[in-house]
């Protein structure tokens, strides 16, 4: 976890801790949508980081092969908007790697100050 979130907050250096069958889901509530394999979520953190300058660990329980972060995120909007906001993040790990992530965040507040397609 701490290669992970210190090369996360460098924006480099986190890829190698990820397992290459990788399972990431986003609960937006509307789908139940599991990303699967290491570089579709290498693909969506490239875009993810553009819009957080850095992020901190509140707090971190790791039990066995299963960790809950409260991360706390400095996102800068395209729209200019600056935000502080917290993402529950719930992890498995096996064999030294990460295996899996499951993240809820503030959906609104994404869907306000983001453009759309």
């Amino acid at each position: 976890m701490e290669t992970y979130y210190k090369g996360f907050a460098k924006k480099q250096g986190w890829e190698s801790v990820i397992s290459d069958d990788f399972e990431f889901r986003a609960d937006n509530m509307e789908k139940d949508d599991i990303n699967k394999g290491k570089e579709t979520y290498v693909n969506i953190i490239a875009r993810f980081s553009r819009l957080y300058q850095n992020v901190r660990i509140k707090r971190m329980i790791i039990d066995g092969n299963n960790a809950s972060v409260i991360a706390n995120y400095d996102y800068i909007f395209p729209n200019g908007k600056h935000i502080s906001g917290d993402v529950a993040e719930f992890w498995t790990a096996k064999h030294g790697k990460l295996t899996s992530l499951h993240i809820y965040f503030d959906t609104l507040t994404f869907d306000k100050n983001t453009p759309k397609k």
